[in-house]
Parts: structure tokens; C-alpha cells; sequence
């Protein structure tokens, strides 16, 4: 049996399908896959050792012009990877306009979420099979009941498991990986937070690894080294860098960021920090995860800038509420547990 999977970003929702493939591999285990996704996040399905062939998309570059796409044959070419094989049933797991479109340009019979189930409800007009999955749990979850319900096997219960093996072991000395860097303003644990704790972190005898993905992100990684001894600013990475530098970390401290996905995929002990945001639906997942969450009065209010003007030491407001002392003292919980 051969499945196409359509999931093209973003990077949390790619690591988000991996759990379904593992249970799908477990419950018809000669079924493989193909994969449909975004080129920036082409690396992370090919770690999975259920999936056969990833075809990149660059739907994120090419809607910028359409026509140079077009002229220049990479929409062809995509197109003549996408339909060279009839799938057994090819399966929309993202549930927007553009995913669905995308399905129909397979050959096989489509499968998605329900007009209820989807995020973009005109989505499931495309398909051919509706399949309802309950709102109210994690994404994680419902990609892997999607997965069950097209193809005739009952859910796996229990955690996730991912299908991502650590890479080699803990590096020596041990270091503690922050990552830092987010979209939202709101998401951002406060600057001087990340100083006070790579202090802690640095006392009790491990080395700070701080990655960045821009420049901004990196002049702030080059201000919270400056506070401690023992504190590396990383080189640039690609995605298969970083799985590497995950993998080789003693634990790992987490703004609400994509790449707090990928640790909870190898496994690595994380304590998460979310304000503005709530980790119920969309949280790291899995062995080894911690999430910190703000009883701040308007916490989670899940917008992009805050808008408290009340008095608060913290900015955003929420993470008065988290402390670097108290984020020290979980993350230490969490090296003694795993």
C-alpha cells in the first residue's frame, strides 16, 4: 500500500504528522509513504524511515510569482514528481484551501477532515472522503485519528512516538540549549529572563548553547552570552544541524517555537515557556516535555502584541508570573527525572 501525504508546513505542523506514520507503520507495516511539503522543511520527513519519497513544494516562494514559476518549469517538474505514481489513497492532514488543492493534483483517491473538522472548512469540498476528528485535543492527536480513520486501523493510544531516534549521545561537558527566538512579540520570554537563567544554568555546572535564526535573533543570543562564562553563540544551522545540536543537548529551555516540536520528537528533556499562548492544542508533545504556562489574569490571550497596561516587571506582562528561578528550578526537575 502506498500513501501520499499532503503536510506542508509550517515546521511544528510537519513534525506534528510524524506520530500518525509510526502508528500506520505499526498497524500495516509493508504500507510506505510520500510526502508533500514545503522545501524549507523538506529535510524532516526523510528522518522518518516510514517515508519513501519527500516531494518538496515551494508554494511560500512561488505565489510571489506565479509566472516565473511557471516559465521557469519548476511548477511542471513538481507536478511530474507529484503524479508519477497512482497512490492508494492520498491524505490531506492539513485541512487548508491550499493543502487541498494541492491533493487534487495527486492521483488517487483523496481523503481530509470534515467541513467541522477542517480549519478551513471549504477544504473538505475537495475530498472525496470526509473524515470527522474532534476538536478540543492536541494537533498531534488528530493527525494520528485522521491517519486510523483512512486507513482502517484502530488509534494507537498513549504518547507519540515520533519515529526519531537521538543522535549519538549527550555531548560532554553537558549544555543546556535555549531557544529563544519566536514570532509573536508576545511569545517572547523577556531578554534579561535568559541572562538571569543561563547564570543558573551556567552555576550548576553546564555550558549554554544559544542558536539564532536571524540577525536579530543572533544579537540577542550575542547579549545573553555576554552575561555568563561558558556561553557559545552557534554558527548558522539547517535543520539537520540543529537535529544534531538537539539531539547531543543535556535539555533544552523553549519559547512557543517551532523548533520545540523537533525536541519533543527526539526526546530530549524541555521545559517550555508559553504566556500568550496555550500549549493544550499546539504544545510540545511527547517523553520528556515540561510546559511552563502563565496564570497571568489575561494569560492565554493569544495575541500577536500585549495590550495589559497595568504595572508588571516583566514585558510582556505574563512572564512575571515565570520567573527565571522558577523556570531553573522545573528544568532541574526535568534533568533529574530523564
Amino acid at each position: 500500500m502506498h500513501v501520499l501525504i499532503v503536510k506542508t508546513s509550517s515546521l511544528g505542523d510537519v513534525i506534528h504528522t510524524l506520530p500518525a506514520v509510526t502508528d500506520a507503520l505499526a498497524a500495516i507495516p509493508d504500507i510506505r509513504f510520500d510526502w508533500v511539503v514545503e522545501e524549507a522543511f523538506a529535510e524532516v520527513p526523510a528522518w522518518h524511515p516510514g517515508i519513501d519519497r519527500v516531494i518538496p513544494v515551494a508554494l511560500r516562494r512561488w505565489r510571489k510569482d506565479w509566472a516565473t514559476a511557471k516559465r521557469s518549469g519548476e511548477w511542471q517538474a513538481f507536478l511530474d514528481q507529484l503524479q508519477a505514481r497512482e497512490y492508494d489513497a492520498v491524505i490531506d492532514a492539513q485541512g487548508l484551501i491550499k493543502s487541498a488543492w494541492l491533493a487534487r493534483k495527486a492521483r488517487g483517491t483523496i481523503h481530509g477532515l470534515s467541513w467541522r473538522s477542517a480549519r478551513e472548512p471549504l477544504a473538505s469540498l475537495a475530498y472525496r472522503k470526509r473524515h470527522r476528528v474532534a476538536w478540543g485535543q492536541h494537533a498531534v492527536s488528530r493527525v494520528r485519528q485522521l491517519f486510523a480513520s483512512v486507513l482502517g486501523y484502530r488509534p494507537h493510544p498513549g504518547l507519540p512516538d515520533y519515529g526519531l531516534a537521538r543522535i549519538g549521545a549527550v555531548a560532554e561537558p553537558a549544555y543546556v540549549l535555549f531557544f529563544h527566538g519566536t514570532t509573536w512579540e508576545t511569545k517572547h520570554y523577556p531578554e534579561a529572563y535568559w541572562g538571569e537563567l543561563a547564570v543558573r544554568v551556567s552555576d550548576a555546572g553546564y555550558r549554554v548553547h544559544l542558536p539564532w535564526g536571524n540577525q536579530a535573533e543572533r544579537a540577542r543570543a550575542e547579549r545573553i552570552a555576554g552575561t555568563v562564562e561558558g556561553a557559545t553563540v552557534l554558527p548558522a544551522m539547517n535543520l539537520a544541524e540543529l537535529g544534531a545540536e538537539i539531539s547531543a543537548a543535556r535539555a533544552v529551555v523553549s519559547v512557543d517555537t517551532g523548533l520545540s516540536h523537533l525536541v519533543a520528537a527526539f526526546g530530549v528533556p524541555q521545559v517550555a515557556i508559553y504566556g500568550a499562548t496555550d500549549p493544550a492544542r499546539t504544545g510540545a508533545y511527547g517523553k520528556a516535555q515540561f510546559h511552563l504556562k502563565s496564570d497571568f489574569d489575561c494569560a492565554p490571550c493569544l495575541r500577536r502584541q500585549c495590550r495589559y497596561q497595568g504595572e508588571s516587571v516583566a514585558k510582556p506582562a505574563c512572564y512575571d508570573r515565570l520567573p527565571p528561578a522558577e523556570v531553573f528550578e522545573c528544568l532541574l526537575e526535568q534533568m533529574n527525572s530523564h
